[in-house]
């Protein structure tokens, strides 16, 4: 026994008795959401009403060797028959929203486009719009029902796409009171909200469906919209939806949001 080496001697591992059950829905939540790691993860077993950290959900992710993969086949559906130059940054809700493009194909090879729309305040998405043209008339008419539904924006941000700088569009704009901020041709990075979400439409929706028809993009697209306002963790609000449905456990106690006034303007919308 003296002679023993040390490093030998090893402490009988502890597993807690509600581990394996953690361990479970992780791995559910985590093939459920693809593109998120554990630290959104963490965020919604909380929601769940799980008391952990970050740290041991990274163990336990590590453990079970979960990563988010760069790449993941697109997969298709199966469906029932029931089924500006000078950067101003939002200080408050509705103070300036920006809107842009994004393009995709169905499985037979058809384009479409998406006018994605958000509020860059609150990172909420207002609207996407999918069809296989949109023009100038298409943005005017989600501009006015956005505006007799949600009020006015004091600015509106975009590239200089054709259906953005046509004069009607411009005029529009000018009689209703909104102020439009171009960005620099070139430069999306001066669009950078609405290019992050873009990525995020891209990586966790586009990247990985196969649209067979345009009413079935339509209908994903609309449901992930809707996931993201509600459900998915911000990690620029401390991991909290942008729009949440409803107040979430432990939010009162919550203090961690990187935008004080935001988590009143945020409760305003629930």
């Amino acid at each position: 026994m003296l002679g023993q080496p040390r490093s030998t001697q090893r402490r009988v591992r502890w597993v807690p008795d509600d581990e394996p059950r953690l361990v479970r829905e992780m791995i559910e939540l985590a093939e459920q959401y693809g593109r998120y790691g554990y630290r959104r993860i963490t965020e919604m077993l909380r929601r769940k009403g799980w008391q952990v950290n970050h740290k041991r959900i990274e163990r336990l992710w590590r453990r079970e060797g979960l990563k988010v993969p760069k790449r993941q086949p697109k997969r298709r559906r199966l469906w029932l028959n029931d089924g500006s130059c000078v950067r101003l940054r939002p200080s408050h809700r509705d103070e300036v929203w920006s809107y842009d493009f994004v393009h995709h194909r169905t499985h037979d090879g058809r384009a479409f486009r998406m006018l994605t729309l958000i509020n860059e305040y609150t990172r909420e998405c207002l609207a996407i719009d999918v069809a296989r043209q949109l023009t100038s008339e298409d943005v005017l008419e989600r501009l006015s029902d956005l505006f007799v539904r949600r009020g006015v924006p004091d600015f509106i941000r975009s590239d200089n796409g054709s259906e953005f700088t046509a004069t009607k569009v411009r005029d529009w704009l000018e009689r209703v009171e909104v102020n439009t901020l171009y960005i620099e041709p070139g430069s999306p990075w001066e669009n950078g909200y609405i290019e992050s979400f873009n990525g995020k439409l891209r990586d966790e929706l586009l990247d990985r469906e196969i649209f067979d028809t345009l009413l079935e993009a339509k209908v994903l697209i609309e449901r992930w919209r809707v996931e993201y306002n509600t459900v998915r963790p911000h990690s620029s609000l401390g991991y909290r939806p942008p729009a949440p449905e409803a107040i979430l456990p432990g939010e009162a106690a919550s203090a961690t949001l990187q935008h004080l006034p935001l988590e009143e303007s945020l409760k305003t919308t629930t």
